[in-house]
């Protein structure tokens, strides 16, 4: 029974969650250790891959920032995709409102961060950090802190991070690609109009598809393209239909067949190679740099003001409606939540940022961990009193 209840709980978001968290705070004790000689080693040591002529070597920090987050940008193109056709984002009208809210919570956060950095000092480069919310979790919050609150709210939540997410691929792309090797580029080219062609022949067996990945992640970590770009168009491709009628479809069982590892290993391995700021090496002044401050501020109190403040103008305009069941003081905790930027402006801080040990990389660092640890007990005490509100309005009733 309490084997059955663990694996129940690992399956869940909060679950994904708390594996994040424990990679990051491993990260965060050995940084500040007196092993932090080795930690520090052990992401800076060299790598090789060889396959044939095929070789590349790159540290274990970039080997999980531009490798195995792949696969986490991979997952999430195949959950846009799965909503798009047969999820909430496939209805306009609920659209409209996790849409528009993501919008706000792009902008108002990269003008929050620009207030403090476009003056001598800052870094005005490192505007996207607050693009995206952290899925996993946001949503593990939700889950731990709303468990009586409407489904419609994690609906709205996932949908809104989601698109955000899609925003965040595409500043990434438009952004943060280096100079381009043609070669590797028509390889990866070539190769994702394999897999465009292979999407129409749903019997194909599944480890073609898997040779198709791995190919075109191979040619685009040499092509100077983000892999994030690839890993999306290579979910798209994705059939959603079943191989056989009897079977379920193709795009379903690789998410169900990849999450796990994406939750349970790659974003916790994410978490440990960011999170480790030694905080011996920032000078008291960085709790007051203008990316510190940009970066907390971003996600604390701009994030929320954006996914609200619009969310309010929408439904007093009539261009979309509340989450059914949900009021605002629920809606307000929600938009804290998208304020954990954790992983993904982590993931976008170390593209903006590619000195791992420079100052300003732990600046932006620090102003994510605060700015996302703030957001995410902030949405979880605002949701836990709304949750205690609406049991205490229920037995009134009753």
């Amino acid at each position: 029974m309490a084997l059955r209840g663990t694996m129940d709980f690992m399956k869940t978001e909060a679950g994904g969650a708390a594996a994040l968290g424990v990679g990051a705070l491993a990260a965060l004790v050995l940084a500040n250790s007196p092993y932090a000689h080795l930690y520090f080693g052990l992401l800076d040591a060299p790598f090789s891959i060889r396959i044939g002529a095929y070789a590349e070597t790159l540290s274990l920090r970039d080997w999980v920032q531009d490798g195995l987050m792949g696969v986490f940008f991979f997952v999430l193109g195949l959950e846009v995709k799965q909503e798009v056709l047969k999820g909430e984002l496939s209805s306009p009208r609920k659209l409209a409102l996790p849409v528009g809210a993501a919008i706000g919570g792009l902008i108002v956060p990269a003008l929050v961060y620009l207030a403090f950095n476009l003056r001598g000092g800052g870094a005005p480069h490192g505007w996207p950090v607050g693009a995206a919310s952290d899925i996993a979790f946001a949503l593990g919050a939700l889950a731990l802190a709303g468990r009586n609150l409407p489904e419609a709210l994690r609906l709205f939540l996932l949908t809104l991070a989601l698109a955000g997410a899609v925003a965040a691929v595409v500043l990434i792309g438009a952004l943060f690609t280096g100079p381009v090797h043609p070669w590797a580029l028509v390889g990866a080219a070539l190769t994702l109009a394999a897999l465009i062609g292979l999407s129409e022949w749903k019997e194909a067996p599944f480890l073609f598809r898997v040779i198709g990945f791995f190919t075109l992640g191979a040619f685009t970590l040499k092509s100077g393209v983000n892999t994030a770009l690839a890993a999306v168009a290579a979910a798209l491709t994705v059939p959603i239909g079943p191989r056989r009628p009897d079977q379920d479809g193709v795009l379903k069982h690789f998410m169900e067949s990849v999450h796990p590892y994406v939750a349970f290993a790659i974003l916790p391995l994410f978490g440990f190679t960011v999170a480790g700021l030694r905080l011996a090496d920032l000078p008291l002044a960085a709790l007051a740099s203008p990316i510190t401050l940009g970066a907390a501020a971003g996600l604390f109190l701009g994030k929320p003001a954006g996914v609200m403040g619009v969310s309010w103008l929408m439904v007093r305009t009539g261009l979309a409606r509340r989450p059914t069941g949900a009021g605002w003081l629920e809606l307000w905790g929600v938009a804290l939540l998208c304020g954990v930027g954790f992983s993904m402006s982590l993931y976008i801080g170390a593209l903006a940022f590619p000195d791992a040990m420079g100052l300003q990389r732990g600046e932006l660092t620090l102003g994510v961990l605060v700015g996302s640890l703030a957001s995410g007990l902030a949405g979880m005490a605002v949701l836990a009193v709304a949750a205690r509100r609406r049991e205490a309005a229920r037995a009134a009733r009753d």
